[in-house]
């Protein structure tokens, strides 16, 4: 992401807004079969942020279920009216972060992935931006991470509750 102003979104039908009140911890552009299945595109672009930082107006958002490629299973929040996937709670992040798609945002053009994963399983006409982080599966948060976003989470994984 490269705006450091908080962001505002909506789901289609405008039941649900929300805005973010700080920048994202970190952007992934997700190429896994899973996120291409539940998208029906070539990839996910989620935002991640702690949950305690998404200000929600208007309906809440519904939750549901999904399986995942880990077994755990994600909660995705949707809008109850039109369905649109507003974020997500994968199990390994749990509750206190959120992965917001990025494509609800009205500024999601300003959004930029940090790094692109699960690349292995990437459509073959997907091309990377020269210098772009990019990984076949996953990668180590400490190597990839700036420094103000990995305090973020400590911080967030400190407090209680």
């Amino acid at each position: 992401m490269r705006d450091d102003s908080p962001l505002s979104g909506r789901c289609s039908c405008g039941l649900i807004s929300f805005r973010l009140t700080d920048t994202p911890l970190v952007v992934h552009c997700c190429h896994c079969t899973w996120c291409q299945r539940e998208t029906g595109s070539a990839f996910v672009l989620n935002a991640m942020i702690e949950t305690r930082r998404i200000v929600t107006t208007g309906a809440s958002p519904a939750e549901t279920l999904l399986p995942s490629a880990s077994g755990k299973g994600q909660v995705v929040l949707r809008c109850p009216d039109c369905h649109v996937a507003l974020w997500s709670h994968y199990s390994g992040a749990g509750r206190r972060f959120a992965f917001v798609r990025a494509g609800t945002l009205d500024g999601a053009r300003n959004i930029v992935p940090d790094v692109h994963i699960f690349t292995g399983s990437a459509l073959p006409w997907v091309a990377f931006p020269p210098g772009a982080k990019v990984f076949p599966e996953f990668y180590r948060r400490s190597d990839t991470w700036s420094p103000e976003a990995l305090h973020r989470r400590d911080v967030e994984l400190a407090l209680e509750g």
